[in-house]
């Protein structure tokens, strides 16, 4: 039996987060209403929503040697989550995000900052920090880092899911070694310059052989390619009041669901419902919650609802 359900080899960052009124215009300027500092990040927080679905959990990954550093960790380690491969990186800034959150509608602005002294090194990923599980996730930010982390699971018949929402150098060596991918609704037109994006979800799982080909829509949902077939997730209708983590609380819900068994149409529900709930508090993993309280909203909740083709419409002309 493996020792942990699922590590996680990624980013992490220490947010903090400008709680204001209403956005300002360009050049404009107005009083931010409170400042919160809050533990985020791409990996780390699926790793947290992982452990709060009661997975065994590891993460790799690096922090400064700040204040920031020290509330990261304290704060995976206070979820039960495994550190030991977290390297402190000596005289090193952890990486950092102010958010810019307009209490009108909650959708926030990210301005980050990761210095180069963070950067994980392949050399540093072994075969006993990643077989140790049942499931690995990734980002592509480090991308040779994962790219050995990834090839280490593909030969230990491990599956791996992943998280990318931009286009990184190197990425294409990731891409064959990955089982789900879930990317940024922006990334597979970027990737294939195909302006459909079911198309270019296709043409993605067709060139590199990933079991699932999906992507995160936002408010609008999820899409997902899977056994020749799309299957669409419409959002969960909440009150907002923070965007941010949202998509990382997804790909945790994402990675339980896999682990569980669920097929396709439930992992999007059910990871759509995790993301929804996170949105309904402040910081990247202020609102996850546990598994009851996504299965109460997806009983009881209402959807948005559209049909494929307005689906492709929308998202074809973002």
């Amino acid at each position: 039996m493996a020792e942990f359900d699922v590590v996680g080899v990624g980013l992490n960052a220490t947010d903090t987060l400008l709680l204001l009124p209403k956005f300002p215009a360009y050049a404009g300027k107005v009083a931010f209403e409170d400042e919160i500092l809050s533990p985020g990040g791409q990996v780390a927080s699926a790793m947290v929503t992982c452990a709060s679905l009661g997975l065994r959990v590891k993460y790799i990954g690096t922090v400064g040697d700040d204040e920031r550093g020290r509330i990261q960790l304290e704060s995976l380690a206070g979820t039960g989550i495994n550190i030991d491969h977290v390297q402190v990186r000596k005289n090193c800034p952890n990486q950092t995000a102010y958010i810019l959150i307009d209490r009108t509608t909650g959708e926030r602005t990210v301005l980050w900052r990761r210095e180069e002294c963070l950067r994980l090194k392949p050399e540093e990923i072994t075969p006993e920090q990643i077989v140790c599980a049942r499931l690995l996730h990734i980002d592509g930010h480090d991308t040779p880092a994962v790219e050995r982390a990834a090839a280490i699971a593909r030969s230990a018949s491990i599956p791996v899911t992943v998280d990318v929402d931009t286009i990184y150098h190197g990425f294409d060596r990731v891409l064959p070694l990955v089982d789900y991918l879930v990317t940024s609704s922006e990334f597979p037109t970027q990737w294939t310059n195909e302006r459909d994006p079911f198309r270019a979800l296709e043409m993605i799982q067709n060139e590199y052989g990933m079991k699932v080909a999906a992507m995160t829509l936002g408010s609008l949902g999820a899409l997902a390619r899977s056994e020749g077939r799309f299957v669409y997730s419409p959002a969960f209708v909440v009150n907002c009041v923070d965007t941010t983590g949202a998509g990382d609380v997804f790909h945790g819900a994402f990675c339980y669901a896999v682990l569980k068994g669920m097929d396709m149409a439930q992992i999007l529900d059910f990871s759509n419902a995790m993301a929804a709930l996170n949105c309904t508090a402040l910081g990247a993993r202020g609102g996850i919650r546990r598994l009851e309280e996504a299965t109460a909203l997806m009983s009881r909740a209402e959807r948005r609802s559209h049909a494929e083709f307005e689906v492709r419409t929308v998202i074809s002309t973002r």
